[in-house]
C-alpha cells in the first residue's frame, strides 16, 4: 500500500504539473474492509472535496491512481477503454504523455474516439463502414 501511495503521489504530480495528492485507509486496523480516502489538490487550487472537481480532473486523479497501482506490479499488456472521454485537449496530451512514459515496458491497447489520443498512437486500428452494412478493418502504422 505504501508503494502505491508513493506512486500515486508522483503520477499525480506528473499529470497535474504539481499539486499534491494522497491516499490513506480510513480504518488501518481493518485492511480488507477499510474505505480508501483520496485527497487531491491540483496545482493552483485550494483543497476541496473531490465531488467539486471537474470530470476531467476526477478522471486524471483516477488515472494517477490506476498507474500508481500498475507500477507495483506492471503488466506487459494493458487495455484502456475510453479513459480519455471526459478529458479536454490539454489533459488528453497529459494522458498521452503518461502512456508514452509507461509504454517502454507495457503495450497499451487504447480504445478511444479522441483524435489527439489517436495522434499519439504508434499503430491505429479501426473499423469503418464505407457502404451500408459492410464493416471494413483499417490499420495504420505511424513512422
Amino acid at each position: 500500500f505504501e508503494q502505491i501511495r508513493e506512486n500515486f503521489k508522483a503520477t499525480f504530480q506528473m499529470l497535474f504539473d504539481g499539486g499534491s495528492a494522497d491516499i490513506r485507509l480510513e480504518n488501518a486496523d481493518d485492511l480488507l474492509d477499510s474505505d480508501l480516502v483520496i485527497t487531491a489538490t491540483p496545482r493552483g487550487k485550494r483543497a476541496q472535496n473531490l465531488k467539486l472537481l471537474s470530470a476531467g480532473e476526477k478522471a486524471l486523479i483516477a488515472i494517477a491512481l490506476l498507474f500508481g497501482i500498475y507500477q507495483v506490479k506492471p503488466s506487459p499488456l494493458c487495455i484502456l477503454d475510453e479513459v480519455d472521454a471526459p478529458l479536454d485537449d490539454h489533459n488528453v496530451r497529459k494522458y498521452a504523455k503518461i502512456l508514452d512514459h509507461f509504454s517502454t515496458h507495457t503495450q497499451f491497447i487504447v480504445i478511444t474516439h479522441n483524435k489527439l489520443t489517436m495522434e499519439a498512437a504508434r499503430f491505429l486500428y479501426g473499423v469503418t463502414m464505407e457502404e451500408q452494412g459492410v464493416s471494413k478493418l483499417v490499420s495504420v502504422k505511424f513512422v
